[in-house]
């Protein structure tokens, strides 16, 4: 399934079903007939989120389903991705399979490619892209190496992520582009995210304080976050 085709199920789910259906035993019943007990997991993930371990966060993420292949990015977000990319060097934090930083590869050369991620287990390992395990919130590279810096469908997932937010920040020199989903926050999802985002303006409130020069709109359900840092 692509990431255009679970917006559109979003859409039904989280505009047009009312939370008192959303957050019902009837919604997770239903859910459950999808998804099995791994609904009630991701309930708990969430209600549990300040006091979760470390192996309890990676556990639950090495245990989620796959709902996208390759990439969580609609072809939209990629091409304006693609296009905001300021200099020759790239990171992409939370690159998870690599897809992204492979089509970024192939819209032009850069002198140095970079993803990294908590598990790059299943990155796709391709010449010219190179991988690293660590945290977004403790980023092994120095202040402003990378020209551009992306991070797609990660801010959702952190706990801490004004402390990723500025680690993202003190790594890129030139450029920051991050993209997260637009939706609102539910008792029962399909996805194991701590932090919701239902309009522009609430991750603007996030990225605070926003940089003179700064681009934040809406793509299919997703917001697209584009800002200078020189």
């Amino acid at each position: 399934m692509n990431r255009e085709m679970t917006n559109r199920i979003r859409y039904v789910i989280e505009d047009i079903l009312p939370p008192v259906v959303r957050d019902s035993q009837l919604f997770r019943g239903m859910a459950k007939l999808a998804w099995g007990s791994h609904i009630d997991h991701l309930a708990q993930f969430r209600e549990r989120a300040p006091f979760l371990t470390a192996e309890e966060y990676a556990d639950l993420y090495r245990n989620h389903p796959r709902v996208h292949e390759g990439t969580d990015n609609s072809e939209a977000c990629i091409k304006r991705i693609v296009q905001s990319i300021k200099g020759e060097s790239v990171c992409d934090v939370g690159c998870g399979t690599g897809a992204l930083l492979s089509r970024i590869k192939t819209s032009s050369s850069f002198d140095r490619l970079t993803g990294v991620d908590f598990v790059i287990d299943d990155a796709s390992k391709l010449d010219g892209i190179e991988y690293v395990a660590a945290k977004i919130e403790n980023l092994p590279f120095a202040d402003g190496e990378f020209d551009t810096v992306i991070c797609t469908h990660v801010i959702e997932h952190v706990l801490e992520y004004r402390e990723a937010i500025a680690e993202l920040r003190r790594i890129a020199r030139k450029r920051l582009v991050i993209v997260v989903p637009r939706e609102r926050e539910s008792r029962y999802t399909f996805n194991p995210h701590f932090n919701f985002f239902p309009y522009t303006h609430s991750f603007l409130r996030a990225v605070h304080p926003v940089p003179p020069r700064y681009v934040c709109e809406d793509i299919g359900r997703d917001i697209f976050y584009c800002e200078d840092r020189d």
